[in-house]
């Protein structure tokens, strides 16, 4: 459930300094309320940008969004602003120099997955025209009532479709939080004052 991954478990509404209700998770940290705002669920379809989310997803598995959000601008930094055909180049010396920055989370195996999967992402673009044409492809029907869940059919079919093209830290309850975060599921809860700005959004949003 996101609550869960973002280190919030609470679901009784977070009563903003607005004096108007976000979802739960957005009053476990100071940060979160900003993020939660402006960018959880708006509708993404820059390559770039998805391409970053999946990575950043894979790095929080174990740990919290918070960890990941205080570490993005550091993340950016060192891979290239997440541009996957220039992290696909990276090699061994840059594993290595990966490793030895404290800045952000130094985990041998999340960083060769995000370089392998840079490379999986170009191989993609070239078959199905761009990232965005294929993430959105997994979109479902939306919802009328969110389900407070970890994983769904689309998020497991996504998960598994990446698997079998290579891509490496795309489980299935990572690619929920994926879609979620993306705009792909609009799951802000229904007493969130941002659910119909976001679904405004996501109605004007054209798929690509």
């Amino acid at each position: 459930m996101v609550a869960a991954r973002l280190g919030w478990m609470s679901e009784t509404p977070f009563l903003a300094p607005d004096g108007q209700t976000r979802c739960a998770w957005a009053g476990g940290a100071p940060e979160f309320l900003e993020y939660h705002d402006s960018e959880w669920g708006f509708p993404a379809g820059g390559d770039v940008r998805l391409f970053e989310k999946i990575c950043l997803e894979g790095f929080q598995s174990g740990l919290s969004w918070r960890t990941i959000l205080n570490k993005r601008p550091a993340f950016r930094e060192v891979f290239a602003g997440f541009e996957f055909d220039r992290v696909a180049g990276f090699d061994e010396g840059d594993v290595e120099r990966l490793l030895l920055d404290a800045r952000i989370i130094r985990h041998r195996g999340k960083i060769e997955a995000t370089i392998n999967n840079a490379r999986r992402a170009v191989e993609l673009v070239e078959e199905q025209g761009s990232l965005a044409a294929y993430v959105w492809g997994f979109e479902p029907e939306p919802l009328a009532v969110p389900e407070v869940v970890a994983t769904s059919a689309a998020s497991v079919a996504l998960s598994k479709d990446l698997k079998k093209r290579g891509w490496k830290f795309v489980g299935p309850t990572t690619m929920y939080a994926f879609m979620q975060s993306m705009g792909v599921i609009n799951d802000h809860s229904l007493d969130c004052v941002i659910r119909d700005v976001v679904e405004a959004e996501r109605a004007a949003f054209v798929r690509p």
